[in-house]
């Protein structure tokens, strides 16, 4: 009940900021929450099952390009754009986790890796489909009808809502995961895999679901960023959004629930403010990150629950 009250003091907390921000630190809220959900995705196959994976982006850029492409070529609207570009990232991810269960440690980063560069130039080859790095901008997302009522995704309030709920939703699953049965056989495969096979678990079959439940909240994340701030780019399978959430997480915290969004806001405003210091940002940044992993070599939640909170999931 601790987990489930702190956590929903977070969601509520980030509920009440909306009234209080500026237009840009409201749009940069929404922003965030967005990645975050792609950093706790990323968590669940990192923090919890032990897989480091470098392929992340092509999950969120199946689930953008499944939306936008809907959009774009298809005229869907931004439900069904939605679904569509959900579904394309649980179909990749199915379809990835064949080839992914196979490996572990070393050679799984490696073939993830090969798998979303193989994906990222598939995107640019194709691009009189994908309009390669230029893009897609959408134009046709303005608004969406439900229970007879219209609403625009240009409100700043409905984006930023929109956001809070997918991040809500994504948290409460992951945290639903991590104290559930299912949840304890993925933390004994990350402590000791042969051991939990010896006790008969098929470690196979929870790594492959752990795969798949990584790559669909990445792929649902990349539906809602292409919808919400209409655009999708081949910049979105690029090894960026694959580095990105490894950082998120563990700055925030691997196996944590809540640090995938602390690392994600931190990380996201650190780039922020130095870059507008100075255009050798990423030296401010990569100090940063040195002296934060210096001193917080688990994580910042993951240094909160070592030492104060060990309850924390």
């Amino acid at each position: 009940m601790r987990s489930f009250a702190l956590h929903a003091g977070i969601v509520l907390a980030l509920f009440a900021l909306q009234f209080v921000l500026p237009a840009y630190h409201h749009v940069n809220a929404a922003r965030i929450m967005v990645y975050a959900m792609l950093a706790i995705g990323y968590n669940i196959l990192l923090g919890y099952t032990g897989l480091m994976s470098l392929g992340h982006a092509m999950f969120f850029a199946a689930g953008a390009y499944g939306a936008g492409l809907a959009v774009h070529w298809l005229d869907f609207g931004p439900i069904a754009a939605f679904a569509t570009g959900s579904g394309s990232g649980l179909a990749l991810s199915l379809l990835a986790g064949l080839f992914l269960v196979r490996t572990t440690g070393v050679a799984f980063l490696i073939v993830t890796l090969m798998l979303s560069q193989a994906f990222f130039l598939s995107i640019l080859y194709f691009n009189g489909i994908t309009l390669g790095e230029q893009g897609i901008v959408l134009s046709n997302t303005a608004a969406v009808e439900a229970f007879g009522l219209r609403f625009h995704l240009s409100d700043p309030a409905l984006k930023y809502n929109l956001a809070l709920l997918a991040f809500a939703l994504s948290l409460f699953v992951s945290l639903w995961l991590v104290r559930s049965p299912l949840g304890r056989v993925l933390i004994a495969i990350r402590e000791n895999e042969p051991r939990t096979r010896m006790l008969g678990y098929n470690t196979f079959a929870y790594r492959y679901l752990a795969i798949t439940m990584s790559g669909t909240i990445a792929g649902l994340s990349g539906a809602l960023y292409c919808l919400l701030f209409s655009y999708v780019g081949a910049s979105f399978a690029s090894l960026q959004y694959s580095t990105l959430p490894l950082l998120w997480a563990l700055l925030g915290g691997a196996g944590t629930i809540v640090g995938p969004l602390i690392g994600t806001g931190l990380m996201f405003y650190l780039i922020d403010i130095s870059s507008g210091v100075t255009s050798s940002y990423l030296l401010v940044v990569g100090a940063a990150l040195l002296v934060l992993t210096l001193w917080f070599p688990k994580g910042i939640a993951g240094a909160v629950r070592s030492r104060w909170l060990p309850w924390l999931p």
